[in-house]
């Protein structure tokens, strides 16, 4: 299932996408069984604004349900600034794996302030579980990603040109991220 809807990259244009043209956020099909008959099942709130602080936030932003007519059970899509299961956003995640790449130590990566050490340690852990079956899929997708070599210079270099939000949207479209 695509759970990420690449055309929203900011939580402003979420917003008015939930009220203007929620259709987008609408799933082809169900996808826990597969039939294509979804009915919009109401919203649940999210606090994603992280950088806003007071009246300026745009928390709580709305995610839209759906509900399938056949299981009966429900599903959501996320727009690409909101990281599925995640409570920072994707900018943050790259920036902290960023550092990690060039110095291995989330301890030393934290001093800078947001995520602490054991978060980021979360991060690098799930990178490098995951990092070879979405490096197969990342360069089935990008064949310029072919010519880097090894884990720390393919991440360097997914980083470098497509950036990690939009990778995760690539990886979306075939496998459950993160």
């Amino acid at each position: 299932m695509n759970r990420i809807v690449a055309s929203v990259t900011t939580l402003e244009q979420h917003v008015t996408a939930v009220s203007e043209t929620p259709e987008i956020y609408r799933p082809l099909a169900c996808p826990h069984c597969g039939i294509n008959i979804l009915w919009q099942h109401g919203c649940y709130m999210r606090k994603a604004d992280r950088e806003q602080q007071g009246e300026e936030s745009l928390n709580p932003v709305p995610i839209l349900r759906f509900r399938c007519s056949a299981c009966r059970r429900t599903c959501s899509r996320l727009p690409l600034c909101i990281a599925p299961r995640r409570w920072h956003d994707w900018s943050v995640q790259h920036e902290k794996l960023d550092a990690l790449l060039q110095d291995p130590s989330p301890h030393r990566c934290a001093r800078g302030g947001g995520p602490v050490r054991r978060t980021i340690d979360r991060w690098w852990t799930w990178l490098q579980a995951r990092g070879q079956e979405f490096e197969f899929a990342l360069r089935a997708r990008q064949p310029e990603l072919g010519r880097a070599t090894g884990f720390v210079g393919f991440w360097r270099q997914v980083l470098d040109s497509i950036g990690l939000a939009d990778a995760m949207a690539q990886l979306d479209q075939e496998m459950s991220v993160p």
